[in-house]
């Protein structure tokens, strides 16, 4: 419902839309950093990794029993046989329980990033107003709900899932292929009558295979990040509409507006159902490339292997052994391939959070620099306009136009009332929200007083969903305030029906009209008992009886200084206040 005062303003942030993936993975360490919960994600991490450890340890053994087990068949050896059975469900039962316990440790820490992640990204939002400073600077302030909701589930889910399949996969490679490269180091080929050695032929056909198709891969599934990326762009699009013609369903019904809200939703619907055709394409080509592969793989170990087999040197236990570690190196060195519409939309999601977040904490956000209007505090029951002059953003840049205060330095004190009014085309919210610390565009310095007991009270009041109290007490908490209280500044307003519904949860702003909304600001503002009072024409568009009981209501505000931004003629009749004036500085024409 209030806005008070704070010191910096942005300036136009760069387009961190081009941001590099060197840059994003920075700027993603620096949020893991910022987490609160860091230590309990590294904690896991290395629980993780034993258990990785213990696994591959697990799949080592069981790659060892294919050769005594196949050999036992080969040899019709019943015994052996039987004793390799129970060495197999012991093995299984192992791998069973760490098969569990990765599964545990998996989604824990896929918890832990998540929350992390999500709590990260809401405190860099909605600090020091960097939130209505990006909005107005940048689109990516203008609906970053899917950035820091869908988008960085999917961040923090994939991030673990993919960071954990690539320690699977790098130590089960690294595992396997000294066992691979044991079993065929002594292989050689006969050709023209010439005996060729080749060392660990079989590790070599790996890397050539698992290559190959992770060439073919990056070749077919190149634009699948961009593709994601616009698509999530256009699904924020999209779920931004619906909402906004959810918060205007009264207007939009009294209008009979429902036919030209529906063509818009359907253009957003298109645009989505667009971008989805195109990655369905991109992903319907990378199967004929994954699944080739795959398809393939069930062979080529045993045919790799083959050779060796049929000249004598290997065992059909060895054959099998031999065709589990290729099958498994094989698997680990393909893990980029089986991932990589998963790697494209971890990428798409990276982007598109890091951005936010990088725009969030960029300096030009968060510092005040040329071209911006500085806030500053100084004595205490004084507030002071240095040379301001309020520009748009393009105004800004060419350092010319917009308006500033006729009056030379003024000085408001403490008590005073004060009405601020301007030549015709002048953006009066502009200049309150600069006062706020919102509005950045411009040059000069605003002295705030020292004490900090101002309310901004804009001209459309902001009632938060929950119960009246908590309206009432916004921002501070409900128990700041007692019931008593609560129920008097409402009869002051004349809202005394409201007094039993104090409790009550419901849409307040749905619920209350125009003029019950200005007067419940004006309840909040006696719970508050502020030293300072800001307006911005608050009193325009009401009923004459209404803004009767408003003024009344800040004639009653001893001790509280008033700033009425605006031409009430009501404000001006109750107080007779000090006027300053807004004036409107010439543009030139360009010749």
């Amino acid at each position: 419902m209030m806005m008070s005062a704070k010191l910096r303003a942005p300036e136009e942030p760069e387009n961190v839309q081009e941001m590099r993936f060197g840059e994003q993975l920075r700027v993603a360490g620096q949020s893991f950093w910022a987490s609160r919960v860091r230590g309990r994600v590294i904690l896991l991490s290395l629980s993780l990794v034993a258990v990785i450890l213990l696994l591959t340890y697990g799949q080592l053994l069981l790659n060892r029993w294919n050769q005594p087990f196949y050999n036992a068949l080969e040899n019709r050896d019943l015994v052996a046989f039987w004793q390799e059975l129970q060495n197999f469900f012991l093995i299984a039962a192992f791998l069973l329980v760490i098969n569990v316990a990765q599964t545990w440790f998996s989604q824990t820490t896929a918890l832990y990033m998540r929350e992390g992640l999500a709590r990260d990204m809401v405190d860099q939002w909605l600090k020091g107003r960097r939130a209505y400073r990006l909005s107005v600077s940048s689109p990516l302030g203008i609906n970053p709900d899917q950035r820091l909701h869908e988008d960085a589930r999917k961040l923090a889910e994939t991030t673990t899932s993919l960071t954990i399949g690539l320690l699977q996969s790098t130590i089960l490679l690294i595992s396997f292929i000294s066992v691979l490269w044991q079993m065929s180091s002594d292989f050689s080929l006969t050709i023209f009558g010439h005996r060729i050695a080749i060392p660990g032929y079989m590790v070599w056909g790996a890397l050539l295979y698992a290559g190959t198709a992770a060439l073919a891969s990056n070749l077919v599934g190149a634009t699948l990040t961009r593709i994601n990326a616009d698509r999530y762009a256009r699904e924020a699009e999209m779920r931004a509409a619906l909402m906004r013609t959810n918060e205007h369903l009264e207007p939009i019904a009294l209008a009979r507006g429902e036919a030209v809200e529906l063509r818009a939703i359907h253009a957003t619907i298109d645009q989505v159902l667009s971008v989805i055709r195109k990655l369905a394409m991109g992903l319907t080509n990378l199967t004929w490339v994954s699944a080739s592969f795959g398809w393939l793989a069930l062979i080529v170990p045993v045919l790799i292997a083959s050779p060796a087999y049929f000249s004598g040197t290997m065992t059909f236990g060895g054959l099998m052994m031999a065709a589990s570690a290729f099958t498994q190196v094989y698997t680990a060195l393909r893990w980029y391939i089986d991932n990589f519409s998963a790697i494209a939309d971890w990428k798409a999601t990276l982007l598109r959070v890091m951005t936010l977040r990088s725009a969030l904490t960029s300096p030009q956000l968060t510092q005040a620099g040329s071209g911006q209007i500085a806030i500053t505090t100084g004595k205490p029951g004084e507030l002071t306009f240095e040379d301001v002059y309020i520009r748009t953003p393009t105004e800004a840049e060419a350092q010319w136009g917009g308006y500033h205060i006729r009056e030379k330095a003024p000085v408001i004190r403490a008590g005073e009332r004060v009405m601020v009014n301007g030549d015709p085309g002048v953006n009066r919210r502009q200049f309150f929200n600069a006062m706020a610390g919102l509005w950045p565009y411009g040059e000069g310095t605003i002295v705030l007083p020292e004490e900090d007991h101002l309310l901004f009270v804009p001209q459309t009041p902001y009632l938060p969903e929950g119960r009246l109290i908590d309206i009432l007490a916004y921002p501070e908490e409900a128990d700041s305030y007692g019931e008593a209280e609560a129920i008097a500044a409402l009869k002051a307003v004349k809202l005394s029906r409201l007094g039993p519904d104090l409790m009550k949860r419901q849409r307040w702003d749905r619920i209350l009209d125009k003029e019950e909304q200005m007067s419940l600001a004006f309840a909040h503002i006696l719970l508050r008992k502020p030293r300072w009072a800001i307006f911005n024409d608050v009193l325009e568009g009401l009923e004459p009886e209404t803004v009767k009981l408003l003024t009344d209501v800040m004639q009653d505000l001893d001790g509280t200084t008033l700033i009425y931004l605006g031409r009430s003629a009501a404000f001006a009749e109750a107080f007779s206040p000090r006027v300053l004036h807004l004036e409107r500085m010439d543009v030139p024409v360009p010749e």
